[in-house]
């Protein structure tokens, strides 16, 4: 079989290449609706009736959006020349919260740039130096469950992960600075898509709930501004994120801001909610949570890893990613249009049989075994260069949080029927919080 050309290639035969991918005649608000609160029912129904590759639109000013369900396709998307597929454009929705020089918002030379100077902080080495101090906190969380009563599992992972920001990534340690920030950054992760569409409208910031919610996040840059302008002092020797970002790269405090916050915005209901889709898992299946613990009695990181892994590939928290064409492109055998988005549809390849078998069913083994997913199959934390820089921390945390939970409890289901999902934001939460019961081992 021929490779896949690149983007932009011009080996695609002009006479098959048409110009926009069919799609629904919805009217574009509709669609929006449907795409917003309910994305994993309604890409498999465009998928079953137009195909691998199927076209939206969404507001505003009916953006046209193609939708892409075949790794093939995918890789053509994710191995393009960046300059060809701006990510950065796609999320200037989300400048007033994480700022200008958020790495979500960046592209070209300026996205480069500031990889770079990210990467340090998230090599192998820094992630090893982080997994104490993570399953410190987490062993010091999983203490404080109630015994022999339900309760919502991911609420107590969005403490845990925003915690874990907190004292492993800012490296805030003093108690009352802690107490101060904590209610602060809990409304800060709570971002509404009513506040996000401030983005889109800039004057709606001028009045309420935009403006406190605005009042709130310059409380918390006050506070981070100050932690930036005293650790400049004191990096040397600390393994906190910050501290190793002072250490490795030339910043302005207000460069070292947005990433902080972009840090906090994107790794935190991500992570809790990933941990609370593999706890739900593991507290219906007792062969599963047999398996989870002798791990983690053991020390088998490759296993609790692969719970991590499989509950991300059957709940991906984030259903799709984008990227905005820049130039008239040929994709997925059609001629795209500058200024398309192109869509990368991770929850369609998750659940398609063809790369996993039973993709239904909640399998950590099927990462272990000698014929493990292929390639470009498993893709939670995107792909190409715009991979999530924090992917390596989150599996890490990931299997460190396990690794408490289990050495201490054994799990029960009080509701065993699967939990279904809905949308916030742009991730996709257990509906009910995950609810299990957990009793000492």
């Amino acid at each position: 079989m021929a490779p896949t050309p690149l983007l932009g290639s011009r080996t695609l035969d002009r006479q098959t290449a048409r110009t926009l991918p069919p799609g629904p005649k919805l009217p574009t608000l509709v669609q929006t609706v449907l795409f917003a609160s309910h994305r994993k029912t309604f890409f498999p129904r465009m998928r079953e009736k137009y195909g691998d590759v199927f076209t939206i639109r969404l507001v505003p000013s009916s953006r046209v959006c193609v939708v892409l369900s075949r790794p093939d396709h995918i890789r053509e998307v994710f191995g393009s020349p960046p300059a060809v597929m701006h990510a950065g454009e796609g999320n200037t929705v989300l400048e007033p919260i994480m700022g200008s020089h958020s790495l979500l918002l960046l592209d070209d030379e300026d996205h480069v740039r500031m990889r770079k100077q990210l990467m340090p902080a998230f090599s192998g080495a820094a992630l090893r130096g982080y997994a104490a101090m993570v399953l410190e906190l987490a062993r010091a969380e999983v203490a404080k469950w109630p015994v022999g009563t339900p309760f919502k599992v991911h609420h107590r992972m969005r403490n845990l992960t925003l915690e874990i920001i907190l004292q492993v990534i800012f490296g805030v340690t003093d108690v009352d600075r802690l107490n101060t920030l904590r209610p602060l950054m809990d409304k800060i992760v709570s971002v509404s898509p009513v506040i996000m569409l401030g983005g889109f409208y800039p004057p709606l910031l001028r009045v309420r709930p935009w403006k406190t919610y605005l009042d709130t996040q310059k409380q918390v840059d006050e506070i981070l501004y100050d932690e930036i302008a005293a650790r400049r002092e004191t990096y040397a020797g600390r393994t906190d994120v910050l501290s190793r970002l002072l250490a490795a790269g030339n910043w302005s405090d207000v460069e070292l801001r947005d990433q902080l916050v972009t840090l906090l915005l994107a790794g935190h209901e991500t992570t809790a909610t990933a941990l609370a889709w593999a706890f739900h898992e593991l507290a219906r299946r007792p062969a599963d949570l047999e398996f989870g613990q002798q791990a983690a009695d053991t020390g088998a990181d490759d296993e609790l890893d692969a719970i991590v892994k499989e509950a991300l590939r059957l709940h991906p928290v984030v259903y799709q990613v984008g990227r905005r064409l820049t130039e008239t492109t040929d994709v997925a055998g059609y001629r795209l249009p500058r200024g398309t988005t192109i869509m990368a549809a991770i929850g369609l390849v998750h659940r398609d049989a063809e790369h996993f078998p039973q993709p239904q069913e909640f399998r950590p083994q099927r990462f272990l075994s000698d014929d493990p997913p292929a390639p470009g199959t498993w893709m939670p934390f995107g792909g190409g260069a715009r991979r999530c820089i924090g992917a390596g921390f989150s599996l890490m945390e990931g299997t460190e949080i396990l690794r408490a939970a289990l050495s201490a409890y054994n799990f029960q289901a009080p509701h065993p029927k699967p939990e279904p999902a809905q949308a916030k934001n742009v991730t996709l939460v257990p509906r009910h919080g995950a609810e299990i019961t957990v009793t000492r081992r």
